[in-house]
């Protein structure tokens, strides 16, 4: 079997999802590589570094030849040796660090002999010379990954996935990667080219943990696109994969498999059905319990998509354990996983009353509470969503015990933002709530709508929907005009009767704003 010696990886970048991140991978194989976040277009690429370390068995062949772009054209165009230096020589300049010249390599028409120099299976160096050089090429613009593609490199890609030559079938993983995370039109020609059965089948007990790093990052960019989504066939073929590797321990492997379940389950409520149906969820919520953030976010991303799926898949999540993890995430103290804890406990809310239910007796009203205190605004915004949904779908019982948890104070103060949007949504809860206390049910739970207005009353919040009349946003205006003629209007007129302060629920919520701390969670944020 053919060997070349090779260094250390430096830095593998990653781009997640909705919002882009990045995250250092050290790999041991053939080069050093980079892998490049594309933002803009959500693709993931990477770039192959040429090093500095002693050289490789093949590079000892042309050791201090150097050859300008002509020579370089003219010797690919050559025959062996020299197409091997030219192509070495194209592959170092192209590993480059800073600005490689990608576009020059592409205008000299140098592509479609590289992708003739992959089906030279009697020259093991030159097809991996030849398809690192590709990588780096596919690793730039989508242009540029559309002048791989259209030279005909992704089947004869393929075909060296089953090289006998472990180097050169791990090299051949890194340009279909990057072809299938530029975007769903290549990531569907890698597809209908079968390149997932010999991808899995190159997954084996005895597997370098580098291959297979390699392996579940192409895995994680096939499921990344959803405009439209991967066939349903693909999915098939790769969630047993997923889903026994995601038993692994390696941080890198455990990481690439969540990103691509959270690409999987992103606003598909069928691929969200494969997954669950596949048994995911228990492993997941154990891994949401990670002290590694790369396992963490996107575990904790992934479980908060399938928790926006039906009532019985949001079941299944809480079966499998979410809300032992979930309400201690409020408190952590990344702004941005409070805002996906605050959003899949919103999602959780979503569902019927005995999902608010089990959000109650896990106790994650009070980091709710402290959420819409403290968090910042983005957090907030997901705070407010949750206790809308709780309004809309919980009984009375359970809204005496959001009130008594204390969600008025903060939602009073929030109404001075400049959100039309979220001031309706405030406006709406508030709303819905002195609608809500005018029923027989609430009379019978003691939500008595009394003791209700003398509580908005108390902390500002008549005063401030008063003055939300003359907002200019009319949808603001209307809905608080609305409320002050239903609900305080008598009491403008003739006063605010009189209160019995024996009032169990009055007493109750008193109690609840006179205290100078907020009850702590049990989880954190």
């Amino acid at each position: 079997m053919l060997t070349l010696e090779a260094p250390e990886e430096l830095l593998k970048f990653k781009n997640r999802g909705k919002d882009a991140s990045m995250r250092q991978q050290q790999r041991i194989a053939v080069i050093l590589q980079l892998w490049k976040a594309k933002k803009d277009e959500q693709a993931l690429k990477r770039r192959n570094i040429s090093s500095l370390s002693p050289a490789s068995a093949s590079e000892q062949l042309t050791k201090g030849v150097s050859l300008t772009l002509q020579e370089m054209i003219n010797g690919v165009n050559a025959s062996d040796p020299d197409c091997f230096q030219a192509t070495q020589a194209a592959r170092k300049i192209l590993s480059q660090k800073r600005n490689p010249p990608l576009n020059l390599i592409v205008e000299a028409g140098l592509i479609p002999r590289l992708v003739e120099f992959l089906n030279s299976s009697l020259h093991p160096c030159l097809q991996c010379e030849a398809t690192w050089a590709l990588t780096n090429v596919a690793s730039g613009t989508s242009e540029q990954t559309r002048a791989v593609v259209e030279a005909g490199a992704i089947q004869p890609l393929v075909e060296l996935l089953s090289s006998p030559h472990l180097i050169v079938s791990e090299q051949a993983v890194w340009p279909l990667g990057n072809i299938a995370g530029d975007g769903a039109e290549f990531r569907d020609l890698f597809i209908t080219s079968n390149a997932i059965p010999r991808l899995l089948a190159l997954v084996s007990s005895n597997i370098p943990i580098t291959f297979l790093w390699n392996i579940t990052w192409t895995l994680s960019n096939l499921s990344r696109n959803k405009d439209p989504y991967a066939c349903k066939k693909a999915v098939k073929q790769m969630l047993p994969m997923l889903f026994h590797r995601l038993q692994h321990q390696d941080s890198k492997v455990l990481s690439d498999i969540c990103w691509a379940l959270t690409y999987l389950t992103d606003s598909s409520t069928k691929r969200i059905s494969q997954v669950v149906d596949m048994g995911f969820l228990p492993r997941l919520v154990e891994l949401m319990a990670s002290s590694d953030l790369n396992i963490f976010t996107p575990s904790l991303r992934a479980v908060g998509n399938m928790v926006t799926g039906t009532d019985l898949q949001t079941q299944v999540a809480i079966d499998a354990g979410i809300l032992s993890v979930l309400p201690q995430l409020p408190r952590h103290p990344k702004s941005a996983i409070q805002k996906e804890a605050a959003w899949a406990l919103s999602n959780v809310a979503t569902g019927p009353h005995q999902h608010i239910q089990q959000l109650i007796s896990c106790n994650a009203l009070p980091p709710l509470v402290s959420l819409l205190k403290n968090g910042d605004f983005k957090v907030q915004k997901e705070a407010i969503w949750t206790v809308s949904n709780f309004t809309n779908g919980g009984t009375v019982d359970q809204l005496i015990q959001l009130i008594q948890a204390g969600v008025l104070e903060p939602l009073v103060n929030l109404l001075t933002i400049r959100d039309t949007k979220i001031i309706t949504t405030i406006l709406d809860i508030i709303n819905s709530l002195l609608q809500e206390s005018c029923s027989e049910q609430a009379a019978d739970k003691l939500l008595e709508k009394e003791s209700l207005c003398l509580l908005i009353e108390e902390l500002g919040g008549v005063d401030r929907i008063e003055a939300l009349q003359l907002h200019e946003n009319h949808q603001v205006a209307l809905t608080a005009l609305n409320i002050i003629e239903n609900h305080f209007g008598e009491e403008e007129e003739n006063g605010i009767p009189a209160l019995d302060q024996d009032n169990e629920f009055l007493k109750l919520l008193t109690k609840k704003y006179q205290s100078s701390t907020t009850s702590k969670p049990r989880t954190k944020p």
